[in-house]
């Protein structure tokens, strides 16, 4: 399964949050062969949950794995400080992103202390950040911690 593919799989969980009233932000958890583990979306807002981060809904959807070194984390957005940590908490190996451009979180550092870090910069991803933050920008900045 290519990167653009699993890929997918984020962006659909994203259009679902968005559906839902939600952050438009989605993110899945693989084995490296594409076995998919878990999908899930940002949350925040629809379970009045401020941990509800896409990457740790799909971490959650996942349940418990002997080890993560071998899984690869699939957000549509450069993920948080937050999650950025629970990819380090748990030696998640890989992450891959869909988009930095609306929000730049701590991916360089992931790279920094061993993570592979592939960005694709997908149009999709980068189009419906701009829309959700033209719309919604007080959602936004309370997502963000701003």
């Amino acid at each position: 399964m290519t990167p653009e593919q699993m890929l997918d799989v984020a962006v659909a969980e994203a259009r679902k949050g968005l559906a839902e009233g939600g952050i438009p932000i989605g993110a899945a958890l693989f084995r490296a062969g594409g076995e998919l583990l878990g999908a899930g979306h940002n949350r925040r807002v629809q379970n009045d949950d401020p941990s509800m981060h896409a990457e740790t809904d799909a971490f959650r959807a996942a349940g418990r794995q002997r080890g993560y070194r071998s899984t690869i984390m699939v957000t549509t957005l450069s993920p948080c400080w937050y999650c950025s940590g629970l990819v380090r908490q748990f030696g998640i190996g890989a992450v891959v992103i869909g988009e930095a451009r609306t929000f730049y979180g701590g991916h360089d550092w992931l790279a920094e202390h061993g993570v592979a870090v592939t960005l694709l910069d997908d149009a999709r991803c980068v189009a419906m950040m701009d829309e959700f933050i033209r719309t919604s920008p007080e959602l936004w900045a309370e997502d963000i911690g701003e």
